[in-house]
């Protein structure tokens, strides 16, 4: 049965409710958002971003604001 329910989600048929995704995330080791990514370097980028600590995350957003600041050359 969980896999022709898998094939519907697969194939467009369905959607899985928040709730099914957030299962789906666990089982998979990947945030929620990571199904919601349209590039697989945003996909990466969300997965290595989740496994940080608060600390690190602020650090690195700061980071990118600073080079997001930056003239382009």
């Amino acid at each position: 049965m969980a896999s022709s329910r898998m094939n519907n989600y697969e194939q467009g048929k369905r959607t899985p409710d928040f709730t099914t995704l957030e299962k789906l995330a666990e089982e998979l080791n990947v945030p929620v958002p990571y199904f919601f990514c349209k590039s697989d370097k945003m996909a990466e980028l969300l997965c290595i971003f989740d496994k940080l600590t608060a600390e690190q995350q602020d650090e690195l957003l700061a980071e990118l604001r600073r080079n997001e600041q930056k003239p382009q050359q």
